[in-house]
């Protein structure tokens, strides 16, 4: 088999982790901002995989198929299993659950209930528009936390298969009725304002959390950076709407 030119090249290293990335959770939280920021990151991954189990429970039961029902169902589970590892976290560094949810408990109720899916394609979009950007979302952050905390958050944001569901399902309805993909493609724009206009006033909300983003207990974030962060999680987003086969 032929190679290319620059086979032999050296693949590119990753970057070492310095500051707070390259210490452990017992270090790095003996910093008490870090460590409220932290566990305020925590709750709010937790009530969201809470939030996304439910969601995917009650797509569920608008699925045309039960092949399609018990997939869901399915990916449901792998979303409540990933909230118990983290509730698991919080409990072993002796943080309640609850009260650490309970700031971002309404602000992500707030935005599911004005963003309710009127039929079966609006939700699968929904789960998978919104369920990315979170996810993207975690993970720029996630490269600036501890290593204990890191491998946790990378871990709960496995894939659960629900992406690849989404495409398959909507581009199939697209391909059997073309009206459908202007429908979805606004619904899509209009959940991508929501979510980071919500994310956005969540992380406004709480000092550590914000403090993180910006500086201070983050090493190397700075406002700058914060507006990179979402033009990159706006890029990933206009990716993944040409996935679907829907226009950003």
């Amino acid at each position: 088999m032929e190679t290319s030119d620059n086979a032999t090249e050296a693949p590119d290293e990753a970057p070492v982790p310095t500051g707070i990335a390259a210490q452990d959770w017992a270090t790095a939280s003996a910093e008490p901002q870090y460590r409220a920021a932290v566990v305020d990151l925590l709750g709010a991954l937790a009530y969201g995989e809470l939030a996304a189990f439910e969601r995917l429970a009650e797509d569920a039961k608008l699925a045309p198929t039960l092949g399609d029902k018990a997939a869901l169902a399915k990916m449901a589970s792998a979303e409540f299993h990933h909230f118990e590892q983290i509730t698991d976290r919080l409990t072993a560094v002796e943080e309640a659950p609850t009260k650490a949810m309970e700031p971002f408990a309404k602000p992500l109720d707030d935005f599911h209930r004005q963003t309710a899916p009127s039929d079966w394609l609006e939700g699968l979009v929904k789960a998978y528009v919104g369920d990315s950007i979170a996810s993207d979302f975690y993970r720029e952050i996630a490269a600036r936390l501890d290593s204990d905390t890191r491998s946790l958050v990378i871990s709960v944001l496995d894939d659960t298969g629900h992406g690849n569901f989404a495409v398959e399902k909507v581009r199939a309805a697209i391909e059997a009725d073309p009206r459908v993909g202007g429908r979805l493609a606004l619904w899509a724009r209009r959940l991508m304002g929501e979510a980071l206009s919500q994310a956005q006033r969540v992380v406004a909300d709480r000092d550590a959390l914000s403090t993180m983003l910006v500086g201070g207990v983050a090493d190397g974030f700075d406002l700058a950076e914060v507006g990179r962060m979402f033009s990159r999680i706006t890029e990933a987003h206009t990716k993944r709407m040409a996935a679907l086969g829907l226009a950003a």
